[in-house]
């Protein structure tokens, strides 16, 4: 692959944020070439063993819900092959067994492709007691269960990928109907993890673009109205600390992103639709040197977060409607807004960008997500040793 440098970066405290990647070409070339040692190129080359050797160590976590099992077929063969795909599924149950079609059309296709994967209905009691054992209980419903909701199945597979081995972990959206966009996203985990100098490293793509159907002609719009709000007030809240004005960070609801497994562990997660911007603005509490850090040793070593653009536009399911989008806003919002970072004029911001689109009332507060510690807080060896594989069909054994 034969990426752009990032042209840009904002450090904050321990965390370094570069600038959108251009993708130049989807595959390099297979000799590297030696122009690219120069210190004044301004593409670089990854090459293809470079990419491998994150691929095997990398699994993708695919959350499900109810979709159709065309469409999560093709995201299944457009992981790339050494990649250990996990489907954490919160599809129904009754009257249909959807998650049992799920299972049966998983096992069929990794058969026939000879390849290794881990699946687990996310309500399933087997799942809670990975949970329950490892002295983790901040997932768990009153009933014992793990939450519904992507995020809590986004926690669920990096648990799933860290039992698993796995030094990296990738997220990718069930509802794509290009299984080459799903390939590339892949490819771009691998490449931006590949760049990093840290240990602690993040890659979030931004979509080349979201095509739409506008007066019967296909209309290839670049940014979604979510995008939009969520970046705007992500970079007025750096750049109330840096002093700059800043429009460097592009993804804050990036769904198709990649973190190694050292930095999933320690970041916080928040719930529902407000996981991916939550990454920045733990990021921002934790490692941006103006709360005390829990964890000194990514405070030394420093954190390395990559945007980069795909080739592919996204296509995916249907639009959801303008609830739905006013719950994303409200979610993305709603972590920055209750933040201690957040400075009082980016609060005022907020609430009148909130008020004025109407999605929430006069006087009232954005909605404060529920949290999750980090997950380097589970006992993974205990929850290892009290999970039986083998035996359980809610799991499948990699």
């Amino acid at each position: 692959m034969r990426l752009e440098l990032p042209a840009n970066t904002e450090r904050f405290g321990a965390n370094t944020f570069h600038h959108i990647q251009k993708v130049f070409e989807m595959d390099g070339g297979y000799e590297m070439d030696a122009e690219f040692s120069s210190p004044f190129h301004i593409i670089q080359q990854i090459s293809r063993e470079q990419i491998y050797h994150i691929e095997r160590d990398m699994a993708i976590v695919i959350p499900v819900k109810n979709e159709r099992l065309r469409l999560l077929e093709g995201v299944l063969s457009g992981i790339p092959h050494d990649c250990l795909p996990i489907i954490v599924s919160n599809s129904q149950r009754e009257p249909v067994d959807r998650y049992r079609m799920e299972q049966a059309m998983v096992d069929t296709f990794c058969r026939y492709a000879k390849k290794r994967y881990v699946i687990a209905h996310q309500r399933s009691p087997e799942l809670a007691k990975v949970f329950r054992d490892g002295n983790y209980p901040h997932l768990l419903d009153e009933n014992g269960l793990v939450h519904n909701g992507k995020a809590e199945g986004m926690l669920a597979g990096i648990t799933l990928a860290h039992l698993s081995g796995k030094k990296y972990v990738g997220f990718i959206d069930s509802d794509n109907y290009f299984p080459g966009a799903v390939f590339e996203y892949a490819r771009l985990f691998s490449a931006g993890l590949s760049q990093s100098r840290s240990p602690y490293s993040m890659v979030r793509i931004q979509w080349q673009s979201k095509p739409k159907i506008v007066d019967s002609e296909l209309y290839f719009a670049k940014f979604g109205r979510v995008s939009r709000i969520t970046n705007h007030y992500l970079n007025s809240l750096l750049s109330h600390y840096t002093g700059f004005e800043t429009e460097l960070l592009r993804t804050g609801n990036a769904g198709e992103h990649a973190l190694s497994m050292a930095l999933a562990l320690r970041l916080d997660y928040s719930a529902g639709f407000s996981i991916e911007t939550y990454h920045f603005v733990s990021l921002l509490e934790k490692f941006g040197g103006v709360i005390p850090s829990p964890f000194p040793e990514v405070m030394k070593s420093g954190t390395d977060i990559y945007q980069m653009e795909s080739r592919n536009p996204h296509l995916h399911d249907a639009d959801k409607g303008n609830d739905h989008i006013k719950e994303m806003i409200e979610y993305s919002l709603g972590v920055m807004f209750h933040s201690p970072l957040c400075p009082e004029n980016v609060k005022k911001e907020i609430l009148q960008e909130l008020r004025a689109g109407k999605i929430i009332g006069k006087n009232a507060d954005p909605v404060l997500p529920r949290r999750y510690p980090a997950l380097v807080n589970l006992d993974f060896k205990t929850a290892a040793r009290t999970t039986d594989w083998q035996r359980h069909g809610n799991f499948i054994p990699a």
